[in-house]
């Protein structure tokens, strides 16, 4: 019972974390380069309490491969739609595409 408690506050927790703010709105100056220092930036305020700092995982499936898989539309409609635990528009416009756009390289 307490497990099972400590699990659902733990997921209860990660999401709150997850809602945080949209973070800066700059990305790359439409020359098609990924901004990386935002992404990482808004990946870390967003992000990371599910998904680990290190892209590793947690609540959250890792990320540290997930341009092996899916591509950055892909991505990008994931971070929109949301699903499996994750809410939807958890980062918002040119945030949102910066960051698909960084961790659509993870390979």
């Amino acid at each position: 019972m307490l497990k099972k408690a400590l699990m659902i506050s733990g997921i209860v927790l990660g999401l709150t974390a997850c809602s945080g703010g949209g973070g800066s709105e700059e990305t790359s100056g439409g020359s098609g380069e990924v901004d990386t220092a935002n992404a990482e930036e808004v990946f870390q305020q967003n992000c990371a309490s599910c998904h680990g700092g290190n892209l590793e995982g947690g609540a959250g499936p890792a990320l540290n491969k997930v341009g092996s898989d899916m591509s950055k539309d892909e991505i990008l409609n994931k971070i929109k739609e949301g699903g499996g635990g994750m809410p939807a528009n958890i980062i918002e416009g040119k945030n949102a595409e910066s960051v698909a756009a960084w961790l659509a390289e993870k390979k």
